[in-house]
């Protein structure tokens, strides 16, 4: 069986931001809250339920993967940090109730800089947080007004040496190609994060998704395709000179510091996803399976207290299975093991021909033996690498 991790989502943040096509509610849209209530969080009462609903969603899923070993578990969202830490520390307790967990399991949870307060993230590191990921995408103040964050640069930094203070690992989250961003204010960014010595550096291109207010809203100045390439330059070269290395497309570690949970979704291992809207892909001898819990918060918890959290369950057929093996190992800058897709997907290695000689020959990517890598052209035309894997 491929690794198994578990994938807890927490939904509500502060504010929706307008970029962001992820399943994330201001909690004032259940219609208890109150109108004035934006910049608190969810109350205990609420906190509570949505816990012991995830609980019930866990206990459910239990005869799916009986007696696997959980290698990671993340908390994402939404914003995982408008929870308690109280009620975090108890969410473990009941996951280990429950689960056999790794010696050393990484556990990260996402926080963001508008939910933190002086101590707090102290607080999840002694409930059993042993990784934090703070999303800060810039600490320059127009930036961040611009992609309607609810923090500004001073709250960012403090958040960033609080993490620093109380975590041996964590992640800075920064956005490049914003709107009206400039050469030189990335610089700044990318300045500022690298002085504060991130042991893993997430940098992620602003892409105008759909179903988001920037879809509908467009920002009118963004960044061309060639300077947005030049950014990218940019980074590769200033992290590198910083000691972090760049192991996926968008990740940059120093050794001993790279992301376990995240790895094993890029090498198609698999995940239980608990909470409003989560994901899971599971591997059982016969069949491979992906399900999806019901997206809404409301309507998630109703389900999950009938032990009926998961919407909608469906095979990844044989066919398929080429391209979500290889979607995401070509992300990874040391590539994928050809033996890897065999034991993960169940099929053989000929299930990758004629669409790998065709990626080779045009020097999209590089073999050798059983494993395979993007070349730096490949990189900067992956999607195109990933559709010759698409099926026929």
């Amino acid at each position: 069986m491929p690794p198994l991790s578990l994938y807890v989502h927490l939904p509500w943040c502060l504010r929706k931001c307008p970029y962001c096509d992820f399943n994330s509610h201001e909690w004032r849209d259940l219609g208890t809250a109150p109108a004035a209530s934006l910049g608190t969080a969810p109350d205990a009462a609420l906190q509570t339920r949505y816990r012991q609903a995830l609980l019930r969603d866990l206990e459910a899923a239990l005869p799916q993967i009986w007696g696997r070993t959980v290698h990671s578990i993340f908390m994402g969202g939404g914003t995982p940090s408008l929870f308690e830490p109280s009620q975090i520390e108890a969410l473990l307790a009941d996951i280990r109730a429950r689960l056999r967990l790794e010696p050393g399991c990484e556990i990260t949870l996402e926080a963001n800089p508008g939910t933190f307060e002086a101590q707090r993230f102290a607080a999840y590191a002694a409930a059993g947080v042993t990784r934090l990921s703070i999303g800060v995408q810039s600490f320059n103040d127009g930036a961040l007004s611009a992609l309607g964050r609810v923090h500004d640069g001073r709250q960012a930094l403090a958040a960033v040496q609080e993490a620093a203070a109380s975590f041996a690992t964590w992640n800075l989250d920064l956005m490049y190609a914003l709107p009206g961003q400039t050469m030189a204010e990335l610089e700044q960014d990318l300045a500022m994060a690298l002085a504060c010595e991130p042991p893993h550096l997430s940098i992620y291109h602003l892409t105008i998704e759909p179903n988001t207010r920037f879809a509908v809203h467009t920002p009118a100045n963004l960044p061309d395709d060639d300077t947005a390439y030049a950014m990218l330059d940019l980074i590769a070269e200033r992290t590198a000179a910083a000691g972090l290395q760049r192991y996926e497309v968008s990740a940059f570690a120093r050794s001993g510091h790279r992301c376990t949970h995240n790895l094993n979704y890029w090498r198609f291992g698999d995940y239980l996803g608990i909470g409003a809207g989560a994901h899971s892909k599971l591997s059982f001898p016969e069949r491979i399976v992906r399900q999806v819990r019901w997206r809404e918060p409301r309507a998630y918890m109703d389900a999950a207290e009938r032990g009926q959290a998961v919407s909608n369950e469906h095979p990844i057929e044989a066919a398929d299975r080429p391209f979500e093996f290889m979607l995401n190992g070509l992300r990874l800058i040391e590539g994928l093991s050809l033996r890897a897709f065999a034991e993960r997907t169940g099929l053989g290695i000929e299930a990758l021909e004629p669409a790998l000689s065709q990626a080779v020959s045009r020097g999209l990517l590089q073999r050798d033996g059983l494993q395979v890598r993007p070349t730096t052209r490949g990189l900067d035309f992956l999607s195109d690498v990933q559709a010759l894997f698409l099926p026929g």
